[in-house]
């Protein structure tokens, strides 16, 4: 059976696993992981993507993200090719560095956000590649040393996880990290590694409880969360490529949306595809991305390789646009 397309959307939180190819080491030593954070942290700035939580393991290694408006594919793609060349070059190997296919988990914020910090922090003490959590409070490959204060990375969003245990830096540090060591004797939680309806209610317990009682709860294997959140989620993806394929059904293609434009601003269309920083040309370009990318369903890499731009600044573009499309 094909494997079904990731689901996304701007504001998606979603718990990333990357293993390497048949299990193979991708960190070797801090050169290697010090080289994948400064990559990392460029992409996640450039991209406006929120890191809650991450940790880096010898032949996998864990995100937590939420998406601003360049979607995780991009992201992942940006990092892990930058990455896998690097590594290749200084190593003087070939082939494939990660799995073919990563594993992306969208997840409903509410009950599982602190849940999979704390799984995801707790990875490298389960592992063994630290003793203990003391040691983890100031392992430098692991984002829970960063909640704890004791190492300094700009790009994860500590004020976001922390703000929940209270507004008082010190305070909210001890009631996280209580909560971590709670989580301890707990092992590996399969529930939080995936989606689908099990994992989703907690276990297959929870699961016959509901069907004895007759609830059914909506499930899929790509999304962690309750009826109501999967069901939201899905409707939202349907509609998005109902949409798209309603456009190309008609025959609309990328110079038709140029046309649009070009009819919406009042500028001549040639200058729709300019590059310049005049203010209506600049407009026009952004409506352009927009609907290209939100309509169309144009992927940003393509548009930023015929507009020779990069990725983000096309982001950048479509964040304009939609402020205009809405204005």
């Amino acid at each position: 059976m094909p494997r079904k397309s990731r689901i996304d959307a701007p504001g998606a939180m979603h718990h990333i696993i990357v293993r390497g190819i048949d299990r193979q080491h991708i960190f070797e030593n801090d050169e290697d992981r010090n080289n994948f954070l400064s990559r990392l942290g460029v992409i996640l700035t450039e991209t406006k993507t929120d890191c809650y939580a991450w940790a880096l393991m010898p032949n996998h290694f864990h995100l937590l993200l939420r998406t601003g408006n360049v979607p995780i594919s991009t992201v992942m793609r940006r990092l892990l090719t930058g990455y896998a060349l690097w590594y290749n070059r200084r190593k003087g190997r070939y082939g494939h560095l990660f799995q073919n296919r990563y594993k992306s988990i969208l997840c409903q914020e509410d009950g599982y956000l602190l849940e999979l910090v704390r799984y995801i922090h707790l990875n490298p003490v389960r592992a063994g590649v630290v003793l203990d959590l003391d040691t983890l409070d100031g392992y430098p490959y692991c984002g829970h040393s960063v909640l704890m204060g004791r190492i300094k990375i700009e790009w994860q969003n500590k004020d976001k996880v922390l703000g929940l245990y209270g507004k008082r830096i010190g305070a909210a540090r001890r009631k996280y990290r209580l909560f971590v060591t709670e989580g301890i004797d707990q092992g590996k939680r399969t529930d939080l590694t995936g989606g689908g309806l099990v994992r989703s209610m907690g276990g297959w317990a929870e699961v016959k409880a509901l069907r004895a009682a007759k609830v059914f709860e909506k499930a899929d294997e790509r999304i962690l969360g309750n009826g109501d959140f999967v069901e939201s989620v899905l409707k939202s993806a349907e509609e998005k490529m109902k949409k798209k394929y309603d456009l190309q059904a008609r025959g609309i293609e990328l110079t038709d949306v140029a046309v649009r434009v070009a009819e919406v601003t009042g500028i001549e269309q040639d200058k729709v595809w300019a590059d310049g920083k005049n203010r209506d040309i600049v407009q026009a370009r952004s409506l352009l991305c927009y609907w290209a990318v939100r309509e169309l369903g144009v992927t940003m890499t393509f548009l930023a390789r015929l507009l020779d731009k990069s990725v983000t600044a096309i982001g950048k573009a479509v964040i304009r646009g939609e402020k205009l499309a809405k204005a």
